[in-house]
């Protein structure tokens, strides 16, 4: 299930990612934690705490049975299953945008360290997997691949030299039902970058016009090619 992203949902306190509802979806499939672990090449230790983990900050997500004619297992709640299905939409809606929303940086490869490159351009240097032999470049970065941060929570600068940071301005808001789309604009607020958040982020965030953000990216999902 590789669309080229990975989506999660923020419910509370808890972020539900592709792993945990690739679980849920196996206990349905599989009828027990164990059985789905082995399907998943997990161990069944870990889906147990993750499972549990889940479990603490959602509600009852598993019901399970002991004994009996069939010998026991698990089914998935009702609460599971709307957990499913609301992801579902949510992954969906991000595919549908992720795919057309890009932001395109033109610049100079300033250095290279293999496959990485720091690139010179109008908002500063970016980092990006390059695998061609080229000096003249031009940098995508996806929608879905922008992480949004409030200014006093954001990775520092120096946390890793292979994620970009870039602090900038809410240029405009586009919500739809479970996702958003949020343009900011950085460096001289010339350039936007489109942000795919889902709903959940956009309100925890308070993300509107005007809202100080910082957006960070990790290198490795960030492409650059010849220009």
């Amino acid at each position: 299930m590789d669309a080229g992203f990975e989506a999660h949902l923020r419910v509370g306190d808890a972020t539900v990612d592709e792993r945990d509802v690739a679980l849920l979806s196996a206990v349905d499939r599989e009828g027990s934690l164990s059985a789905a672990a082995d399907a998943l090449g997990r161990s069944y230790s870990r889906a147990h705490k993750r499972l549990g983990a889940l479990e603490d900050e959602l509600g009852a997500l598993v019901e399970r049975e002991r004994g009996g004619a069939s010998g026991g297992g698990s089914r998935l709640t009702d609460d599971a299953r709307a957990l499913l299905a609301r992801f579902a939409r949510v992954r969906a809606a991000f595919a549908d945008t992720a795919g057309t929303e890009v932001a395109v940086l033109t610049g100079e490869v300033r250095e290279r360290d293999g496959e990485l490159a720091t690139v010179a351009t109008d908002v500063g240097d970016v980092r990006a997997l390059l695998f061609e032999d080229a000096d003249d470049v031009q940098v995508a970065v996806r929608a879905d691949a922008v992480t949004l941060h409030d200014p006093d929570d954001a990775p520092a600068a120096d946390a890793s030299s292979a994620r970009n940071r870039f602090a900038g301005t809410v240029a405009g808001v586009d919500r739809r039902e479970s996702v958003a789309l949020v343009d900011v604009a950085i460096g001289d607020g010339d350039v936007t970058l489109p942000v795919l958040v889902t709903v959940d982020s956009l309100e925890r965030l308070t993300l509107e016009p005007g809202r100080e953000v910082v957006a960070t990216f990790k290198a490795t999902a960030t492409r650059a090619t010849p220009h």
